[in-house]
Formats: C-alpha cells, structure tokens, sequence
C-alpha cells in the first residue's frame, strides 16, 4: 500500500475541516484558463499598486465602528455595516472594460458556500444583508469603495485580496498581511443576532473594559475591580485562539449561541486544555492563587503564548476571563453573581442536609451544597433556535461544575425561559433553575434508618442576584428577572411548568413536614475582622405557656466559598431553659486563636446551630456564614494624570496581624494606565509597611482605575483600588 500525505477523508468531504483562523494557503496570484494567445502581457490589464485600508485609531472606520480602542494596527470592522478602502491601480479605471473585486478568505480551505471564502462583487448600490461594494470616488488612478459585510459573517480574521478579471483569467493580488482584516459581531446593527437598541448598554456591555465583580456574603456583600481588558495589545488574537484550540469549525463563527457555548467549555481546561484550571482546595503550587488575578490580560495572553492551561482560577476568574471573550470578539456580556447558589447533581430542586437525632449535619449523607455566591456570565442575544421571546440574556457559565453533552460547559440559557420553567428549551436550563429555586430541606435522620424532614426552606436559594450597575459601579440586583416573588401565583405557575418539563421535586422521605415548634431560635454573628476576636449570640424564643428545656449545639466551621467545610474550628454544647412566654439570649466568643491557623484565602467562617427541645423532642436547625474583613491595599499617584505622561504610582500595605507575612507578591493593573506588573517581598513583619512605587504612562483619557492585589502564604484576597481621571494630551 502506497504512502501518500493526503489527508484521510473517509469519503464523506472533498475537503478537510476548516478550524483554524491561523492556519491559511494562499491564493494564487495568477488563475488563467487554458493556452493565452501570443503576446499576451499582464501589464496591458488593470494592475493593483496599493490597497489603503483607513486603519488607524482617528480614521472613520475604526471610530463609526466602534474599534478606535483596540490595541491592533490591523483594520478591525464590525459585520452588517459598511466601511471604506481604497485602491490604487497602474492607471485609470474605466468600470466599462474593467471589471475586479474584493475577496476575503478566512482559513486554509476557502468555500464560499461555508461562508470561509468571499467574493465582493462591484455593485452600482449597497443592499441591507449582503456583501456588497460600491464605489463612492475616482480620482486619476485612484478607487475609493463603501465596503458592506453580511450581518452573519463569521467573525475573525480575514485575509484580503483584490482580483480584476482579463479574457483569459484572473489576475490577483498577493498575500499582504497588512491588509488582514478582522470582523466583530455587531451590536450596533440591527440585523445582528447581538443586537442591542440601548446606547449606553452598548457603552457597559461591550466597550466598558473594566468591571466590578461581587462576591462575599448575603449579608456582607463585598466587591472587587477586574480588568477586562478586551482592546489590550494581544487579547483579540489571543480570543480568537482560543476558538482554533476549541477546533472549532470556521463556518460556524458567525453565530453567537455556538460562540458563546465553545466559549463556555474553552475558558476552563477541565477536558479541554482550555485556558484555566480551577482549584478550590487551597493548594496553588506552580501556580497564580485565584485571588491574586487582577484581571484577564495576563491569563489569557499567558495562555496564547504557551499554549497550555493557565493556575488557577475560580468561579470569579472564570467569570472575568470569559467577560473579556465575550466583549473582545463583540457579544454585549455582564458578569453576575448569585447569592446561596445551589449545586444540584442530579438537578432536584431540593437542597438536602441531614441531621443526625442530636442535632449534628451528618456529612455522609449530605452531599449538595450551597454555594455562598457563585458567578457566571450573560451573553446577549436573539435565540432564533427557540420560540419567539426567549432571546436577550443568556446564562453562559464557564466554571466546570457539570457536564453538558460530554464537556464541562453551561449555557446558553435563556434567562426567560428559566424565570417562567421552561426548562426544556436548550442548553442547560434545568442546571441554571436549580441554582436559583432549589428548597433547602433539613431532615433527621432516625435511628431505625427513617428519615423525618424538619424544616423547609423556600427562601434562602438564589436570595440575591446582582450585576454592575450600567453607567457606574453601584450594584444592581437583577433577581426578578431570574424568579417570581415568593407566593406569587406567576411563580407557583413556573414551579409547575418546570416540573412538568422534567424537573425533579419528589421528596425521598417517610415522614411529613413537622407543624411548628412553641420554640424560635436565631443567631446573630458579630462583624468580625480578621485576626480579631468576635461574638456570636443566640436567642431563644418561648411562644407557649409551657417550660422547655433544650439542648443546644454549635459548630463552627471554615469553608470554601463553595459551602464546602474545610475543617471544624469550634464546638460548643450547652443546655438552655426556657420559662413561659420568655426569651434567652446566649452569647458565644469566637477568638482568633481558634481559627487563623486553618483560615482559607477568602475568609469564610460558617456556623451550625442545632438545638433539641427536650419536652417534646422537636429539631430546631440554623445555619448561617460571616466573611471576615480583610485589611486593604493603598494606592497613590503622584504627577500629571495626562495621557504620555510619567506619574509615580504607589502601593502600600500595612501588616496588621500577628505573624510574619512570608512570600508576599503584590500585583498592580490599570487597563490604558499600565501594562499588568508584580513585585515580590519575601516577608513583611507584623505592623510593618511595604512600599512598591513604579513610573506609568497612561495612553487612554477618561475615567481609569488602578487595580492591586495581594497574596502571601497565609493571607489572601487582599485588595485595593483607585479611580483615576486621565486628562487628553492638549494639541499643539
């Protein structure tokens, strides 16, 4: 059997897969057809000598479409609105025996029916929807055109080219990577499928390149800066990379809903070799602690460059990274956060924790958790593979959770359809609607293996969810638009839609829900600060005219954000007595000894507490968790805060705790400010300061923020920021 290095099609396509933006052949310079005559002279026919593509920041193409920003010197056009060349020929046209066109060709194996090879032909005018060119001046050898893209083009890089047709054949221009070209979405059109009608949406959710992500607690909502980064020098290559390594077929680069769905399952590299591996067990060996990442440039650019997995991130990074995609290649996104987010396996709707009969979680049975907060990504967008009203937001969730069709990805998913239970409609709806309307359900487990369900609650899944605010970094809380209220009949009539399509709500216990106990219990915990002791106080209610006794126990235990215990800090049972119609408060210190030591980077501290009541064996169970305030980075500048010019930047801390901090790096980023830097101190002692001062020389005015973070072996998640007016460089 002879060799051969064809590649082996399996008879199914004259062609091999097209799923590379970097990968191209060139097209011929020359395509003649059969003998040409004798004398025959390629100069005596129309000849290209330049192509002008009216590619800087200040020229109209790059402002009318929304592209001056970009760090890229290539000419980059939004798709379904027009833009402008110009070319020059070796003498004058004459549209009456001169006849070329425009191609444009993405990939190694062009196919106009794939939409990977384009030909633009010369029309007298341009139509809505179709490639088109149309000359808008001639001057002496000169041809200015009004070049018009599809609004389904695929979106990446192009290579162009100029063909003018002879009797014989076409004679075309040859490989010029000056004049690549590369096509975004576009918002503003539309008859795209991302079209949004608001223009400072537009402004927040494309072109705003940095963010504010929320995390922290219910109860203690905390915030933190990102920079996104989408017009850094490098991020469009590096976004479009990132679909080449997905091998994602060019021909279907035009359409959002698959975009945003290999997007999904490429910014995690759980099956994938995608850009960033996810831990949550406080282990960052080789690698970046997630709370360390000031924004996505460096990830992303790290990524390109070695073409392996980036250490590590979480749900927030992922969020943030995947942000940057989205808004680079120009898919309006926001990044969201759900408070108490549940992570359903089999996607129940119900949240079980088991109890044993004195009141402690029994941890072998229980195997959800409720995540403290949890971020994902929306992606706007017409859904045109679903019924008419499920389009405009879209939950696109790139941290590995579950796996959907073979892969870790999530979404999209239609943020109506969850809101109203229709969760049949693809993808992953019934994931997203467990995470928001899960039922918390406590239930004892007997002694004789029979389970008695105590308490249920309706309430605490998917309490809050919020977004930036468009225009500003106030927080926005978007909850309506994922549930109903609580007892509204619209959101009993949701519940019942999503049961109907498939969602499980069957509760496998023998017992019933038991009436209410004469007893209340709550628990407030102190505002604690790390480092610091605090006090956690306990009321006990007696609504009856009996007297009770309980026996109550609390744990306390320090968490992943993800609600799964690390380990058990604090202990503590006690018997409580209860007159008649009165109440009882009991308080409990929490010292700092108790939990430093095994503190996870983002502070999390939950406590459990259980009580019995002895007269009539009732359950009483309350959980609730407090996010330590952790002390901050200071920054300062000092000069002209004008674009080319050097100003001194300054960022300090301040040791407050007890130990020496070892391994201690600092890491500073301002998008337009400066390129993202770090710097290493090997310790800081207790009470001591470091200061670490660098020269930057803004090149974006308007409003800038600095953004830096700190991490060292014991003491994590330490940020700060600073808002900064950068003025324009006054014209002479």
């Amino acid at each position: 059997m002879s060799e051969t290095s064809a590649p082996a099609l399996g008879g199914r396509r004259a062609l091999p897969r097209n799923a590379s933006n970097a990968a191209e052949d060139d097209l011929p310079t020359v395509e003649l057809q059969g003998l040409t005559p004798r004398g025959f002279n390629l100069q005596d026919y129309l000849n290209v000598t330049n192509v002008h593509l009216f590619k800087e920041r200040w020229d109209t193409n790059k402002v009318d479409h929304h592209t001056d920003k970009y760090e890229n010197n290539h000419l980059i056009v939004r798709r379904g609105q027009s833009f402008f060349i110009q070319i020059d020929f070796n003498r004058p046209y004459d549209p009456r025996r001169d006849f070329f066109r425009v191609e444009y060709v993405i990939g190694r194996y062009p196919q106009e029916n794939k939409g990977t090879y384009i030909p633009v032909p010369v029309v007298s005018q341009l139509q809505k929807g179709k490639w088109g060119a149309k000359v808008v001046m001639r001057e002496d050898r000169s041809v200015r055109l009004s070049i018009q893209s599809s609004p389904e083009c695929i979106v990446g890089k192009f290579r162009m080219y100029v063909a003018v047709w002879t009797p014989y054949g076409i004679l075309r221009t040859s490989r010029n990577p000056e004049t690549d070209t590369y096509i975004l979405f576009n918002p503003w059109c539309e008859e795209d499928a991302v079209y949004l009608d608001d223009d400072k949406e537009r402004e927040e959710y494309v072109l705003n390149d940095i963010g504010v992500i929320f995390y922290g607690d219910f109860n203690d909502i905390k915030t933190r800066s990102w920079s996104y980064g989408q017009f850094e020098d490098g991020i469009l290559d590096a976004c479009l990379y990132v679909m080449d390594r997905a091998e994602m077929d060019l021909s279907g680069r035009g359409n959002p809903i698959k975009v945003s769905r290999v997007g999904s399952a490429m910014v995690n590299a759980k099956d994938d070799e995608g850009v960033l591996v996810g831990s949550w067990d406080n282990i960052y060996a080789y690698g970046v602690p997630p709370s360390a990442w000031t924004g996505s440039v460096d990830i992303l650019l790290e990524y390109q460059s070695t073409k392996n997995p980036v250490r590590y991130g979480q749900c927030w990074v992922f969020a943030g990274v995947f942000n940057t995609f989205l808004r680079c290649l120009g898919i309006p996104a926001r990044v969201v956060t759900n408070y108490f987010s549940a992570h359903d396996n089999d996607a129940n709707l119900q949240m079980d924790i088991f109890l044993e009969e004195d009141g402690n979680v029994n941890s072998k049975l229980t195997k959800d958790s409720v995540w403290n907060y949890h971020c994902w990504n929306e992606a706007w967008m017409k859904r045109s593979d679903l019924p008419v009203g499920f389009g405009g937001w879209q939950v696109v969730d790139s941290t590995p959770q579950e796996n959907s069709d073979g892969m870790y990805r999530c979404g999209p998913a239609s943020v109506q359809a969850i809101k109203h239970g229709h969760i049949c409609f693809q993808f992953d709806a019934p994931f997203v609607f467990a995470e928001v309307n899960s039922d918390l359900i406590y239930i004892t487990v007997k002694k004789d293996g029979t389970h008695v369900v105590e308490n249920v609650d309706t309430t605490h899944i998917g309490k809050l969810i919020v977004t930036k605010e468009v225009g500003g970094d106030g927080i926005r809380d978007i909850t309506d638009t994922y549930k109903f209220q609580e007892g509204q009949e619209e959101e009993r009539l949701a519940l019942e839609t999503a049961l109907m399509y498939g969602a499980k709500k069957s509760l496998n216990t023998e017992g019933i829900v038991k009436p209410r106990s004469d007893v209340d219990m709550d628990f407030e915990v102190e505002k604690a600060v790390l480092g610091r002791d605090f006090k956690l106080t306990i009321t006990f209610q007696n609504n009856s005219p009996n007297r009770y006794t309980l026996s109550a126990y609390l744990s306390g235990n320090i968490v992943f954000y993800t609600g799964v215990s690390k380990t058990e800090f604090k202990k503590e049972t006690f018997e409580v007595t209860l007159e008649p119609m009165s109440f009882k408060k009991q308080e409990v210190l929490i010292r700092a000894g108790e939990y430093m030591s095994q503190l996870l980077e983002q502070g999390f501290l939950h406590f459990f507490v259980t009580a019995r009541v002895s007269e009539t064996r009732d359950i009483l169970a309350k959980q609730k968790s407090t996010v330590l305030a952790i002390p901050k980075l200071i920054i300062k500048v000092r000069g002209t805060r004008m674009v080319g010019s050097d100003m001194v930047v300054t960022v300090e801390f301040t040791n407050p705790l007890k130990e020496t901090l070892r391994n201690v790096w600092i890491y500073l980023d301002g998008p337009g400010v400066t390129k993202p830097m770090r710097k290493m101190f090997r310790e800081i002692r207790p009470n001591s300061t470091v200061q670490w001062e660098e020269v930057c020389r803004p090149w974006v005015s308007g409003p800038r923020k600095l953004i830096a973070s700190m991490t060292s072996d014991s003491l994590r998640h330490v940020y700060g920021e600073l808002e900064l007016q950068i003025q324009r460089r006054p014209s002479v």
